[in-house]
C-alpha cells in the first residue's frame, strides 16, 4: 500500500515539474508566432463561389 503512495507523490511531483516548465517556456515567448499574421494577409483576398455566375451543365441548358 505505501508503494501506492510512493507512486502518487511522484506522479504529482513530476507533474508539477511539467507544469512549471510550461509556465517558463509561455513567459519566454516560446510560443508566440511571429510568422502567420505576417503571410495571412497574403491569402485573405481568397475566391468565393458566386452563384449568379454558376456556370450551367447540359441538363439545365436543356430546361
Amino acid at each position: 500500500m505505501s508503494v501506492i503512495y510512493l507512486l502518487i507523490i511522484v506522479s504529482i511531483i513530476i507533474a508539477i515539474g511539467f507544469f512549471i516548465a510550461f509556465i517558463v517556456a509561455v513567459r519566454s515567448g516560446q510560443y508566440d508566432d511571429d510568422y502567420t499574421p505576417s503571410v495571412r494577409m497574403l491569402f485573405d483576398d481568397e475566391l468565393k463561389p458566386n452563384p449568379k455566375n454558376k456556370i450551367q451543365t447540359t441538363e439545365e441548358k436543356q430546361i
